[in-house]
Parts: C-alpha cells; sequence; structure tokens
C-alpha cells in the first residue's frame, strides 16, 4: 500500500491542500460518560452540525 493509497488515492504523495475535503474516516473511540468502547465517523460528526478540527502531528514532533 502507497501513501497515495491511504490518502484515498488523491496522488501526489502530499496529502490534502488547502481548500479540498478531508475523506470520510472511521475511529475507535472512548466514552468515559457512558464507560464505553465505540466509533464515530466524520460523516456522523458532520451530519450533527458540530465544527471540528484535524491535527496531525508526525512522531513527536522531533525535526527531521
Amino acid at each position: 500500500m502507497t501513501e497515495s493509497d491511504n490518502m484515498g488515492g488523491m496522488g501526489g504523495g502530499g496529502g490534502l491542500q488547502l481548500g479540498q475535503s478531508v475523506p470520510n474516516f472511521e475511529l475507535a473511540t472512548y466514552d468515559p460518560v457512558k464507560n464505553d468502547f465505540g466509533t464515530v465517523s466524520l460523516d456522523q460528526i458532520k451530519s450533527d452540525g458540530k465544527w471540528t478540527i484535524l491535527f496531525f502531528y508526525p512522531a513527536d514532533f522531533t525535526f527531521v
């Protein structure tokens, strides 16, 4: 699998550019209020009308 495949086939290997839409994804979550595990997807967050900030950090901010 290539980096391009990981980004939903967007090509270029550079990921998303400013103004592009983020492809849908699903994450495993833990809800401490319900004391239970579950899942959440970007589509679910969007349909709930919630603001979302996606933040990615490579490794531990180590300079290359």
